[in-house]
Order: C-alpha cells, then sequence, then structure tokens
C-alpha cells in the first residue's frame, strides 16, 4: 500500500522534486482537459461556435504537455533507476498522460460537431442526455484526477463502479434517439452528430476508468485491468490477496 508520505522520502532531495514536479505536471494536464471536456458540452449545448473553437484550438497545448511528461518520466526512468513505488507512479504517470490526451481528443470531436450544428440548425433531439452525460463523465475525470492526486483507492474505485451508470444511459439514449430517426427521417444527420457526441462522453469515461485502475495500482501494486468490479474491490479493500482464485463475474466487467 501506498500514501502520498511515502513518496516523499528519499536520500536525494532533487529526485523528490522531480518526482512531485511530474506528477504536478500530470494534474495540470488533467485540469486543462477537464475544462475542455467541460467547454466542448456548453458548446454544443448552448451553440456557441467560439467556445467550440477554443477548445479545438487548445489541443495542440494538450498534446505537447503528453510531450513534455513523457520527456520527464524518461529522464527518471534512466538517471534513477526507480523502483517499488517510485516506478509504479512512474509508470501510472506515464499511462495516464495517454489517457488524458485522448480524452483531450475526444473533447475536440465534440466541439467539431457542436460547430457543425451551427451551422446545419440544432438538432430536434439528444441535448438533455448530452448535459446530463456530459456532466457525469467530467465529474468521473475530475474524481480520477482527484483520486490520484491524494492516493484514494477508494476513490478510484467509485469511478471505475460509475463508468457501468454511464455505459447503461448510453445504451438507453442511442435506443431513444434511433428510434426517433426513424419516425423523422428528416432528421437523421443532426440526430447523428449528437449520437457521435454521445459515443465520445462514452469514451471520456472509460478513459477516466483506464486513469482509475492506475491508481489503484498505484496505491495497491496490483494490476486491475480487465477485472471485474468485485475482484477490483476486493483488491481495494485489502482482501484481494486471499481470493486469487475467484473468478470474476461475466455480467461484473
Amino acid at each position: 500500500m501506498i500514501s502520498k508520505d511515502g513518496l516523499t522520502h528519499h536520500i536525494s532531495a532533487q529526485f523528490n522534486a522531480e518526482l512531485e514536479d511530474v506528477r504536478s505536471h500530470l494534474l495540470a494536464m488533467g485540469g486543462l482537459v477537464e475544462k475542455q471536456v467541460n467547454d466542448a458540452v456548453t458548446a454544443l449545448i448552448e451553440a456557441d461556435s467560439g467556445l467550440a473553437q477554443q477548445v479545438r484550438e487548445i489541443d495542440e497545448q494538450i498534446n505537447q504537455m503528453e510531450r513534455n511528461i513523457d520527456e520527464e518520466c524518461l529522464r527518471i526512468l534512466a538517471r534513477r533507476q526507480p523502483a517499488a513505488s517510485d516506478l509504479r507512479l512512474i509508470i501510472s504517470i506515464s499511462k495516464s498522460v495517454i489517457d488524458l490526451e485522448r480524452i483531450g481528443d475526444e473533447s475536440t470531436k465534440i466541439a467539431r460537431r457542436a460547430i457543425q450544428l451551427c451551422e446545419e440548425g440544432e438538432a430536434p433531439r439528444g441535448y438533455v442526455e448530452v448535459r446530463h452525460i456530459g456532466d457525469q463523465v467530467r465529474n468521473m475525470v475530475r474524481d480520477a484526477l482527484d483520486a490520484f492526486a491524494r492516493f484514494d483507492a477508494e476513490l478510484a474505485l467509485s469511478v471505475a463502479q460509475y463508468d457501468k451508470i454511464i455505459d447503461r444511459e448510453y445504451k438507453t439514449a442511442l435506443r431513444e434517439l434511433a428510434t426517433y430517426m426513424m419516425e423523422d427521417p428528416r432528421s437523421i444527420s443532426r440526430v447523428l452528430s449528437i449520437i457521435w457526441v454521445l459515443r465520445s462522453l462514452e469514451r471520456i469515461g472509460d478513459h477516466a476508468r483506464n486513469i482509475s485502475e492506475l491508481v489503484i495500482y498505484l496505491v495497491r501494486g496490483t494490476d486491475v485491468r480487465h477485472m471485474g468490479l468485485k475482484r477490483m474491490r476486493e483488491e481495494v479493500e485489502g482482501t484481494g490477496a486471499n481470493k486469487a482464485n475467484v473468478e470474476a463475474q461475466p455480467d461484473d466487467k
């Protein structure tokens, strides 16, 4: 098990500073990505093409932050050869930046759809679902980053659990919008844009879950990817080691 204090006691003060710097840079990137998600959804709902364009323009900044953090992680690996919890921290950061960059990409896709709908005219349906699911996935991203900042495996677990709710609501929204398009074929093009937005939001939820799984790995030292929620919960609660032979339930993925 690891805590924040467990990462701050090294003989080398410079090593401490390097670890804290790269972690801070990850969280700064996360904060920018979280804003990007919020602004993209707001731009769509409020038909604000100017805000949507700002979301698109910030994407290159996100990409540069990813490259910078990757370079920091590589330097630490090469110079310090970290072990145990420090190595898990560097691995978790290097993988989390990939998910953050992809969240940024999905936000950019939403922004493009927002601009398209501003030009073509608003879709007749789907905005309530976009607002609702958008708020939820933004909270997931925020909580995943908070869990990383505080080394909070319990909060990370709650993010992973919430991803199942997003998946169900996404599927429900798809069914309703598909029915609407069959009833009014003239709306197909614009409603399809909303469906692609919802798809991007669902993927953002998946990336938030990935980050939360990395937090659990960082804190508990166990790779919980591809585990069912039952097994994941056991690892977070510290009972997983005694139940290594327990199979994940098929519907608990």
